[in-house]
C-alpha cells in the first residue's frame, strides 16, 4: 500500500519495527552497532547502546538520536551481574516497555581443554551464558507486565558444535545458549514471546581484525606483513570469496525481531558458510599434531616439547568455526597463555548510567 507521495506505510510493512523500543548488547562496535543502526532505520522508537567503552558509546547514542528516536548508552561489563542487570533497570525507568532485545556482546577468549584456567573458564561462561540468561529474564518480566509479543535475539556461534580446539570453553558458552534459547522458547509461548538464536560464523568485526593483528604478531610475522593482509588471505579460502559481514547478520537479526518472522521461535539458524552435518565425519589427529594458532602453546606441550612438533596453522583452519563477534563491552584480549595475546588489565567494575542528554558535556 502506497500513500501520495509514494513511500510505503511502514505499518503495512512486515519488517517495520516501528515504535519498538530494543536492547542491543556489545552495540558500540562491530555486529551490535550495525545492528542499532539498522534498527533505527526501520522506525525504533527507543534504542538501548550497551558496552564497556564509554566514550564511543556516548558518541554513538548522541549521532543515532531524532526526534522519532530516543537513544541512550548504558555502560556495562556483562561479566559483572550488577551491572548486567542494571541495563533493564534503565531501559524500564526510561521508556517503561520493552519489545527487542539483542543478545550480541560475547567474549572470544581463547583456551583449550588442556590449558583453561578456571578464572578464563568462568569469565567466558558469564559473559557469554550467565548475561544473557538474565538478561532475558528481566526483559521477560518487562514484556509480560507490559502484555508486549516481544523476540529475543541470542548470537551464538556455529563453534557451539564442537569448535576447533583452543576455542573449548567458548565453543561450550554457546552450545548452553543454543540450549537456552529453546529453553525459554519453549516456556514463553504462551506469552507469545519468542526467542530465536542465530550460530554465525567467522565474521569480519574490528574485533576480529584486532585479535588477528596481534596473532600475526605474536607469530613473529609482524605487522607490515601477515597481520595487514589476514583478512584478504582468508577471504580467498571461503567459497564465497569474503567474510560475513555485520550489515547481512544485522538483517538476519531485524528479520527474527520484525513481524516478518511471523510466529518463528526456538529455531537456532546456522549463519554460515558451511554445512554442518554434511561431509565426511570429522576424524581429529593425535593429540601431539594438532595445529597451533599462532603464538599459542597447549600446557602438554611443556613437558612434551622434545616430541612434539610446532606446527602453525592457516588463517582459515584457526578461525572456521569461530564467532568473532565480541564487541567492547566484554574482554575480548586473549590470554597470552592461550592465544599469544598479552593480557589486558581489567576497568573497574563500575556501573555507569548516561542518556543522551549527558552527551554535549562528557565526550571531551
Amino acid at each position: 500500500m502506497m500513500s501520495n507521495d509514494t513511500t510505503p506505510f511502514l505499518s503495512d510493512n512486515k519488517s517495520s519495527l516501528k515504535g519498538k523500543v530494543a536492547v542491543v548488547t556489545g552495540s558500540t562496535q562491530g555486529l551490535g552497532e550495525a545492528t542499532v543502526r539498522l534498527f533505527k532505520e526501520r522506525g525504533c522508537r527507543g534504542l538501548v547502546i550497551t558496552g564497556r567503552n564509554e566514550e564511543r558509546g556516548l558518541h554513538l547514542a548522541n549521532e543515532l538520536t531524532l526526534p522519532s528516536c530516543t537513544v541512550i548508552f548504558v555502560k556495562a561489563d556483562l561479566g559483572n551481574l550488577d551491572e548486567c542487570r542494571n541495563i533493564m533497570k534503565v531501559t524500564d525507568e526510561t521508556f517503561g516497555t520493552l519489545d527487542i532485545l539483542v543478545n550480541a556482546a560475547a567474549t572470544t577468549d581463547r583456551g583449550s581443554i588442556w590449558d583453561t584456567t578456571p578464572e578464563d573458564y568462568d569469565r567466558i561462561m558469564n559473559v557469554n551464558t550467565r548475561a544473557p540468561f538474565f538478561l532475558t529474564q528481566d526483559a521477560v518480566r518487562i514484556m509480560e507486565r507490559q502484555k508486549v509479543e516481544g523476540s529475543i535475539i541470542n548470537i551464538s556461534s556455529t563453534a557451539s558444535y564442537g569448535s576447533m580446539p583452543m576455542l573449548a570453553a567458548y565453543g561450550m558458552s554457546k552450545g548452553a545458549l543454543n540450549v537456552a534459547t529453546k529453553n525459554a522458547a519453549y516456556s514463553l509461548m504462551w506469552s507469545r514471546i519468542r526467542v530465536n538464536a542465530l550460530a554465525i560464523g567467522w565474521m569480519d568485526t574490528p574485533g576480529e581484525d584486532d585479535i588477528q593483528r596481534r596473532l600475526h604478531c605474536d607469530s613473529g610475522s609482524g605487522s607490515g606483513s601477515d597481520g595487514d593482509n589476514w583478512k584478504r588471505n582468508a577471504e580467498q579460502n571461503q567459497p564465497f570469496g569474503r567474510l560475513l559481514k555485520p550489515d547481512e547478520v544485522a538483517r538476519c537479526i531485524a528479520f527474527c525481531a520484525s513481524e516478518e518472522s511471523g510466529m518463528m521461535t526456538g529455531c537456532v539458524i546456522d549463519f554460515d558458510q558451511s554445512v554442518f552435518g554434511a561431509g565426511n565425519a570429522p576424524v581429529p589427529p593425535r593429540k601431539e599434531e594438532w595445529a597451533r594458532a599462532n603464538g599459542m602453546t597447549f600446557s602438554f606441550d611443556q613437558k612434551d616439547s622434545t616430541t612434539t612438533p610446532k606446527a602453525t596453522t592457516s588463517t582459515k583452519s584457526i578461525h572456521n568455526s569461530l564467532n568473532p563477534s565480541a564487541d567492547d563491552s566484554t574482554n575480548s584480549n586473549s590470554k597470552s597463555k592461550s592465544s599469544g595475546g598479552s593480557s589486558s588489565k581489567k576497568e573497574p567494575a563500575t556501573t555507569t548510567t548516561t542518556t543522551t542528554a549527558d552527551v554535549s558535556t562528557e565526550i571531551q
